[in-house]
């Protein structure tokens, strides 16, 4: 996980200078990150799927494969055209890797060890950030096609790197089982529409509203911080490495005791507020270091919330945690569509309506939690009491 999105850190920087390569606007960044998006959510139930009946290693090489695939066509690109291609091949990469990560972590964990190992996994993430757009900066300088190059690079060299040090973590006669059940799983559609009714329903809700507000920051980040501010493609590095690397280090220390101290439904409500309020704090100001501030406390709720939502849905999923990743990675697929789309759009009317609009989501879904995130945790705990 931290090699590929290393690799995803390495051409943040570098973005709104190739996008000017093809005379891209706003709208066309946030369609480039809907169209990896949208390939996500087809492809991530299928995915998850497949990894309860084939294993979680097949699908995590399958995706690292296509995620450099996709970073090579983006590296050679000519037109716009084959710019999309290359994120919707990304699109599907993702969905192979993230959900099968997922639900290896909670093949190989407790219930009790699940949070703190769901928090590293999160700290693997935002870590290839911290180490990849600060890389990205300096090879652009060697051109703004290199970090696409070494983003295949990266992908490659996880790839290769699994084939013989991962073991899998389902057992045959589980695969097994599964390939031999006679149930058949409903298309993605459908399987949304039976999430609605799912006990785990909120909380695929809190994914994509806060999915949709992180993809809204990022989306147009870069263009916003160079045209509001004129910001350069180093500020971008540094903001993006500083940040990245504060807010993990704040992940990996205030996650386990916040929820030990205050609970996971307390967590949530919380950062979701303070991730909407932040958001708008980051429109006051173009000071350089008042900028980097507000982007590392975004970074840090959004970065805490993560874990604690995949805490709480991997032990409702049971035995379907493949399943249940990759409804959750479709979910934040659906966030990973709206977001950027939106975000592109409002951009084009007005730069600070993006942010305005992020902040407007994701308030919404901490009223949504409280309303009903903590009355669920409290009513499966005491379930579990009775029974």
């Amino acid at each position: 996980m931290f090699l590929a999105m290393l690799g995803v850190g390495l051409v943040v920087p570098v973005l709104p200078e190739f996008l000017q390569l093809f005379n891209a606007s706003g709208q066309a960044a946030g369609y480039l990150v809907s169209a990896f998006g949208l390939s996500q959510f087809l492809f991530s139930p299928v995915a998850g799927e497949w990894s309860d009946k084939y294993g979680r290693k097949p699908m995590i090489i399958i995706g690292l494969f296509l995620f450099a695939i996709s970073n090579w066509l983006a590296a050679t690109a000519d037109h716009i055209i084959i710019m999309y291609v290359s994120r919707l091949i990304g699109g599907i990469g993702s969905a192979a890797l993230v959900p099968s990560i997922m639900a290896y972590v909670a093949d190989i964990t407790t219930e009790e060890q699940r949070n703190k190992a769901m928090s590293w996994l999160g700290a693997s993430m935002t870590s290839g950030f911290i180490i990849g757009p600060g890389v990205g900066g300096f090879l652009a300088e060697w051109g703004i096609r290199a970090p696409f190059y070494a983003s295949v690079c990266m992908g490659l060299l996880a790839m290769l790197c699994s084939i013989p040090l991962l073991p899998e973590s389902l057992s045959k006669e589980s695969r097994l089982n599964r390939r031999q059940s006679l149930q058949k799983r409903e298309n993605v559609f459908r399987q949304l529409v039976l999430s609605f009714r799912s006990k785990y329903f909120i909380l695929l809700f809190i994914v994509f509203a806060m999915t949709f507000g992180m993809t809204h920051f990022e989306a147009i980040y870069p263009l916003f911080v160079v045209q509001s501010y004129g910001f350069t493609t180093r500020d971008i590095a540094i903001l993006f490495t500083v940040c990245s690397l504060i807010a993990t280090f704040n992940q990996l220390v205030l996650t386990n005791w916040l929820t030990r101290r205050f609970g996971e439904p307390t967590v949530i409500h919380w950062m979701l507020l303070l991730s909407a309020v932040s958001l708008v704090l980051l429109l006051f100001s173009g000071n350089f270091y008042y900028v980097l501030f507000m982007t590392m406390l975004f970074f840090t709720f959004n970065n805490i919330i993560r874990p604690t939502i995949n805490t709480l849905l991997s032990k409702q999923a049971g035995e379907e945690q493949g399943f249940v990743a990759g409804m959750n990675n479709a979910y934040m697929s659906l966030g990973t569509i709206f977001g950027p789309l939106a975000a592109g759009i409002l951009f084009d009317v007005h730069m600070n309506l993006p942010y305005l609009f992020g902040s407007f989501v994701l308030l919404i879904s901490c009223f949504v939690s409280v309303r009903w995130v903590g009355r669920g945790s409290k009513r499966d705990a005491a379930d579990r009491m009775h029974s």
